[in-house]
């Protein structure tokens, strides 16, 4: 068996380490036309903003180690640049020489990932507009923020890539500006998730530019190696460079040349092998399309984690073994300043698109016992089907613990698991690492609760434009002190501790809106009104979540 795989970093690599542990005896070729055939792109923004000291770490494998462990034949310096399907080869150019030969293969894996995209801006060719894709673009980098005294950047785009970044010149001790497109940052949140992180970012020097985008890179007049970011909004922006990190799009020119089929977002259709129309060929990592494991829908989601298990199950599908790819979940993390924020399956915005009929709660817990020292303070939002309770998805953002709850819920959503499995759901136990009643088990309570009846809830959107009508009356069931420091507009205040003293003041001709400040006591309240036959619901997440998403402006 000859096995011949285009491009490493994290699919390729993997599909060839995997199939070598399958194969000893195949003939495997990993052709990539960069420097390093397997090294770290996530840590890319952390070694430039020197939290990851040597370069060398980046390296993940070595073409030194691959080909002596595993006995591969690595070609850095390469390109495959035609693929031969009838013949069964390759056209491979070395990029040092500039020759061109054929490789013959059994089968084909193509790993040729995703490329920034660069739309056409005038000036984007300029050498001070950067963008961060592999280890050259890290050199470049941080050559200019550790060597050339570059004090000001601007980064376009507010994704993983461009929020790290920030992240990691302002610890170079840049001034840095921040643009994106749409009205939030990180989009595969839904807005109001992210609003504190945004908050966060200015608060460590960040300057958002929400709802612009930039449409000219131009040279400073007074120094030509400086740049003028012009926006769409006016606005200009002096920088020593700028950072393009607007998204990525598949690298798929052999595939398109080759007459393999394509998916309407550029990916190359896969089956749950990984094959493509050609059952000679694969594709695997940011160049595949695959299903959304929640929907079934196909996707294009670009990330490392479902990048090497598509890697592999290529490898174990070619090697006679039924491995098959269960779907992407979009599982993902980001750090922000010490805040991290954490996501699975789909968000409240795609499910709406998709037309889902879904249920959603918001909790506010600790990330371990609250008598404990150091608790900290998450927010974790579940989206559930509302009929059965599966969980559709799930975000949290918070200090600590956020990525070992968001992780415990994926595995859910693999499992088919619905809320209700969430309250049975045992996890580990002691005041340092988590509480009895674990936030996985409190979204279970909360969620289980609201398909009960037990807790009807309303949220945000709604609670605003109701707290202005007649319709309903809107009961702040905090302490006398909290709702004096701020409340929402035209809401009564009755604490907890004295509601079942003061029921006779409360409308039974019109429903009863109850909000605390995470939501616990306006649960109790609502199950307390709902005993008294009171027609009540209770605003999901409390006046904390209004107040972190920006609905509330000042206090009345």
């Amino acid at each position: 068996m000859k096995i011949v795989i285009v491009g490493a970093v994290a699919g390729g690599a993997s599909a060839a380490a995997r199939a070598r542990r399958l194969d000893e005896d195949a003939e495997i070729i990993l052709i990539e036309r960069g420097t390093e055939p397997s090294f770290a792109n996530c840590g890319l923004p952390y070694y430039v903003g020197g939290e990851i000291e040597s370069r060398s770490k980046l390296l993940v494998a070595p073409a030194a180690m691959l080909r002596q462990r595993h006995r591969l034949d690595v070609r850095t310096r390469h390109e495959v640049v035609g693929i031969d399907r009838d013949a069964r080869s390759v056209s491979v150019k070395n990029l040092g020489t500039g020759e061109t030969y054929c490789e013959s293969y059994d089968r084909l894996i193509l790993s040729t990932g995703a490329a920034p995209f660069r739309p056409p801006i005038p000036g984007i060719e300029g050498a001070h507009v950067l963008e961060l894709r592999d280890l050259c673009d890290a050199d470049r980098m941080h050559d200019l923020v550790t060597t050339q005294c570059s004090r000001r950047a601007v980064i376009v785009g507010a994704g993983f890539i461009g929020v790290e970044v920030a992240e990691n010149l302002i610890r170079r001790g840049l001034d840095v500006t921040l643009v994106e497109l749409g009205g939030q940052i990180l989009s595969p949140w839904d807005m109001e998730m992210v609003r504190p992180l945004e908050d966060h970012l200015r608060e460590k020097g960040v300057k958002l530019q929400l709802n612009d985008s930039a449409i000219e890179f131009a040279s400073c007049p007074q120094n030509e190696n400086n740049l003028i970011v012009k926006l769409d909004s006016g606005r200009t922006l002096p920088a020593c460079f700028a950072v393009v990190c607007i998204g990525v799009r598949p690298v798929n020119k052999l595939a398109v040349d080759a007459g393999l089929e394509i998916g309407s977002r550029g990916g190359i259709i896969t089956n749950e092998h990984m094959q493509t129309n050609d059952p000679n060929i694969y594709a695997v990592g940011d160049v595949a399309e695959v299903s959304d494991f929640v929907t079934g829908e196909p996707t294009q989601i670009p990330l490392a984690g479902p990048a090497n298990r598509q890697g592999r199950i290529a490898a174990d599908h070619i090697c006679g073994r039924s491995s098959k790819y269960r779907g992407t979940q979009g599982t993902s993390v980001v750090g922000v300043f010490g805040q991290t924020a954490a996501m699975t399956g789909q968000n409240e915005k795609q499910l709406r698109r998709s037309g889902h009929a879904f249920r959603k709660i918001y909790i506010h817990p600790k990330d371990h016992a609250g008598y404990f020292p150091g608790a900290t303070q998450m927010t974790l939002k579940l989206l559930f089907d509302s009929v059965d309770g599966r969980i559709l998805g799930a975000q949290a953002v918070g200090t600590n613990g956020v990525d070992k709850r968001i992780d415990v819920i994926s595995m859910a959503i693999q499992a088919g698991m619905s809320v209700y499995d969430l309250e049975e759901v045992e996890l580990c136990y002691a005041p340092q690492f988590g509480s009895a009643k674990d936030p996985v088990n409190m979204a279970g309570f909360v969620a289980s609760g609201v398909l009960r009846g037990d807790h009807p809830v309303v949220h945000m959107g709604d609670e605003l434009t109701i707290s202005e009508s007649n319709e309903s009356e809107l009961l702040d069931v905090r302490s006398e002190q909290e709702f004096a420091r701020g409340h929402l507009p035209n809401a009564r205040n009755i604490p907890l501790e004295v509601l079942r003293e003061n029921l006779a003041e409360l409308p039974r001709d019109r429903r009863i809106v109850v909000y605390c400040h995470v939501g616990l006591r306006g649960y109790m309240a609502t199950r307390l009104l709902q005993q008294h036959k009171f027609d009540v619901t209770n605003l999901s997440g409390g006046f904390r979540l209004v107040q972190n998403s920006g609905q509330l402006k000042e206090k009345s």
